[in-house]
């Protein structure tokens, strides 16, 4: 599978390891160039850089629920590289609170950071990327949601509904800029293998979970990132405000 993004402008959230680091990767490879943000962790964010082939990358430090940050940031990426031709928002929080366990103040905060990252952060991203698209004649949005939007998250409500929320904006979202040329797709991993799901896969619980999928194992993030190229490719703009499913057959909907 070969993929063509050559001086292509491209901008991953969350690149700095897991499936943004693998999209990274696959694009820079692709001949993007390719800038990634990361919230706190400048060392992994410089060793994926040192990791892409090719010149012209770079890593942003950003927190995507900080409004202002997102303008200033967008704003600023855009001056310096006239443009942008994709959006890989991939930057998101996975943050437990058992209605049962949470007190109310914790209940309350894991809410809001969640739907800060995972919702609003997003919209306020797509918002500048979007509108800087349409003026450009064109460009390719990719959301990274969940199987969770659609089964439910009983530990993580908030994450959930947060995913839940994130299809439907881009769907509103790919209606309201089709005429202009930009394009939105919607990426919903189930279980996948990163440094943040390593100590659960390797738990006594992790087998359970692969064995939720019938090839008894979880995605890997190459898989995922391959999906992401197909969706941001040219060729696929008449699958626009489509939500795409990447988790095994461990969960199915129709």
């Amino acid at each position: 599978m070969t993929f063509d993004f050559t001086n292509k402008r491209v901008l991953i959230t969350g690149g700095s390891r897991g499936i943004g680091r693998a999209c990274a990767q696959l694009f820079a490879a692709a001949g993007a160039q390719v800038a990634i943000t990361y919230l706190s962790n400048q060392q992994a964010a410089e060793e994926t850089i040192a990791l892409l082939p090719g010149t012209g990358h770079s890593a942003w430090q950003l927190a995507i629920q900080d409004a202002s940050a997102v303008e200033t940031f967008m704003k600023a990426f855009i001056a310096k590289h006239n443009g942008i031709d994709v959006l890989v928002n991939n930057a998101g929080v996975f943050l437990e609170h058992k209605i049962m366990d949470a007190d109310y103040t914790h209940w309350l905060a894991m809410w809001k950071q969640t739907i800060d990252v995972n919702l609003m952060g997003v919209a306020n991203l797509c918002y500048f990327a979007g509108r800087q698209m349409a003026e450009q004649g064109g460009g390719k949005i990719v959301n990274i949601s969940s199987r969770g939007a659609f089964r439910g998250e009983p530990d993580c409500p908030a994450y959930g509904a947060s995913k839940a929320g994130l299809n439907s904006l881009s769907q509103s979202l790919a209606i309201a800029l089709a005429p202009k040329g930009v394009s939105i797709h919607v990426i919903a991993p189930g279980f996948t293998e990163t440094d943040m799901t390593a100590d659960i896969l390797n738990s006594p619980a992790g087998q359970a979970i692969k064995n939720q999928s019938p090839f008894g194992r979880v995605a890997n993030t190459q898989e995922v990132a391959k999906l992401v190229a197909i969706y941001a490719s040219p060729e696929m703009e008449f699958s626009s405000g489509g939500i795409i499913d990447i988790n095994g057959a461990s969960y199915l909907r129709s």
